[in-house]
């Protein structure tokens, strides 16, 4: 056998030896998610996230605690409740979105809540004395330069040197956003080289674009209401919606990444 081959085994078998490779994205189907105590975990635990914690869905009430070393986004799907914030209750109603800081005492209220729960790494600093909380009826539909006219955007939550979103106080967030696209409307696909992304499909059908960056195999994926993606970074990612006259998509989509050092 040659010197070549015999470094090409060597090689074959010390990528073998490495173990699994990390998913370059992940998919999950929230209906298909079996709920523990109300709450389906979508994607939490996986070694490939760098800065996301956890990201899952609540039916009902939120157990009260604190996370010292997470900042938590909420976003109410559907129906009314309480957020307990710091010992003080605040009505929820659907639409509603908040923040609560690393080290924020807070849980949910409501047993016909259906909550879109987000966490992600950050550090313990200044607790709002109030509630950072707003709704989508207060965020206006946009169009966003450098990405196509189809796709209508609400800007709901920022870091906190952002002068565009709603809520400016994230740390790891860089954004939270709603994505309404038009029969056949896409917002082209395209990769962030620093930041991780998550789209879940609130309504519509279409094809999830997927795959290694800008240069590398792109995927399409047939999708429907109720999917989850999460892409990791410099991942292709993107959305075609389905072309048929009236076919509406909405995206709920969180971008995120460690602060530099």
């Amino acid at each position: 056998m040659s010197t070549k081959s015999l470094i090409s085994l060597f090689v074959l078998a010390s990528g073998w030896a490495a173990g699994p490779v990390d998913p370059t994205w992940m998919r999950r189907h929230v209906p298909d998610i079996a709920a523990k105590d109300g709450y389906r975990s979508l994607f939490e635990g996986e070694r490939v996230m760098r800065s996301v914690v956890r990201y899952g869905e609540a039916a009902g009430p939120v157990a009260e605690g604190v996370y010292p070393g997470e900042e938590r986004i909420y976003v109410v799907l559907e129906g009314t409740g309480e957020v307990i914030y710091e010992g003080r209750k605040k009505p929820l109603r659907a639409g509603d979105f908040f923040y609560c800081a690393p080290g924020t005492r807070h849980g949910l209220q409501g047993e016909k809540l259906r909550t879109v729960v987000m966490g992600f790494k950050a550090a313990v600093g200044e607790i709002p004395a109030e509630l950072p909380l707003a709704n989508l009826d207060e965020v206006k539909k946009q169009t966003v330069a450098g990405h196509p006219p189809t796709v209508l955007y609400q800007l709901m939550i920022g870091d906190a040197h952002s002068k565009r979103d709603r809520l400016a106080v994230a740390q790891t967030v860089t954004s939270l956003y709603v994505m309404e696209f038009e029969p056949g409307g896409t917002n082209a696909p395209h990769h962030h080289e620093e930041e991780e992304e998550i789209y879940y499909l609130l309504d519509g059908r279409g094809e999830m674009a997927a795959g290694s960056g800008a240069d590398g195999v792109i995927g399409k994926y047939a999708s429907r209401a109720g999917d989850a993606f999460f892409f990791r970074m410099n991942c292709t990612v993107g959305f075609y919606n389905e072309s048929a006259p009236g076919s509406k998509a909405r995206i709920l989509a969180v971008r995120s990444r460690l602060a530099r050092r």
